[in-house]
């Protein structure tokens, strides 16, 4: 009898398909049906009858139309504001966290005496995340500055001098202020990335940099020839992830919930949800197909 064999390519679906069956589960079973009920309550006004039930009462397209004429976030900003400001804070964020994230695994993954304690010490606080950071700061200073989200730069000596003493414009150093404030924020939000990439440049084989150093190649030359070349698929997962997890904790996830849950407006709160999931999906579609061809042509 012949023996049935599979082809490497099949093994290799079905090994990522067996990946996913965790997920598949987990999204029929808790989120389909949730997914579902909040596109039909977006196209419906929601109150509660006598008996307590819900009572669905069918407006259309009003709720979006309202969502976008008449509703305001809870800073009173208008919702399309919101999003403008959100997808450009994700534009800027995503290549800063993807960068420091690199940065900071290349220099976890250099050799050097007490490497594990130096690692253990820098991803401790990012794996406790910011908020650790800001207690320990709140109780160390004895100042609640920090939790009220003062500023740690503009409240120090080196932005004062800025502020008085240069001939930088007044917006452009506010700006700078600002963007050295975040990096807290984005130091906490590269942990899992550094990670990943911390993974990816342990997995490349020794002797690629060996033949390197045999050419006659520099530093530079290598991690340009070797190490971006060898890590540059890992690039889609990183950006997926930091966009789905910059999405999750922007205002307009806190803005559908006040607007399901505390003005009681499930309706506008469930059409904001829906409008938030394109987004997320239209900018996630657009920077995989631009980081697709990247690899795509740097694999030719």
């Amino acid at each position: 009898m012949k023996r049935f064999r599979i082809g490497y390519q099949t093994q290799r679906r079905l090994l990522g398909f067996t990946f996913l069956i965790p997920f598949l589960l987990g999204f029929l079973m808790f989120f389909a049906l949730p997914l579902v009920n909040t596109v039909i309550y977006s196209f419906n006004h929601i109150t509660v009858d006598d008996v307590g039930a819900m009572k669905l009462e069918p407006v259309g397209v009003q709720n979006y139309i309202d969502l976008f004429t008449t509703e305001v976030s809870t800073r009173s900003q208008q919702i399309l504001r919101v999003l403008v400001d959100e997808n450009s804070n994700m534009l800027v964020n995503l290549p800063l966290i993807t960068l420091l994230s690199l940065f900071l695994a290349l220099l976890a993954n250099r050799k050097f005496k007490g490497r594990a304690l130096v690692r253990m010490i820098f991803f401790l606080p990012i794996i406790l995340g910011l908020e650790v950071v800001t207690d320990m700061l709140t109780v160390t200073t004895g100042s609640d500055w920090v939790q009220a989200g003062g500023g740690l730069f503009s409240q120090s000596l080196v932005a004062r001098l800025l502020i008085r003493y240069t001939s930088i414009p007044n917006q452009y150093l506010r700006q700078l202020i600002a963007f050295v404030e975040d990096i807290f924020s984005i130091i906490s939000r590269s942990g899992v990335q550094t990670l990943v990439f911390l993974a990816a440049l342990q997995s490349i084989s020794p002797s690629m940099y060996e033949v390197a150093r045999i050419e006659g190649a520099t530093a530079y030359e290598t991690f340009w020839k070797v190490t971006i070349p060898s890590i540059l698929h890992i690039l889609l997962f990183v950006v997926v992830y930091t966009i789905v997890d910059l999405f999750l904790t922007s205002q307009i996830a806190a803005e559908a919930y006040s607007f399901a849950f505390e003005k009681n407006k499930i309706g506008i709160g469930s059409a904001l949800s829906v409008v938030y999931i394109f987004n997320v999906l239209i900018i996630l579609g657009l920077v995989l197909l631009i980081t697709r061809k990247a690899v795509a042509n740097n694999a030719k």
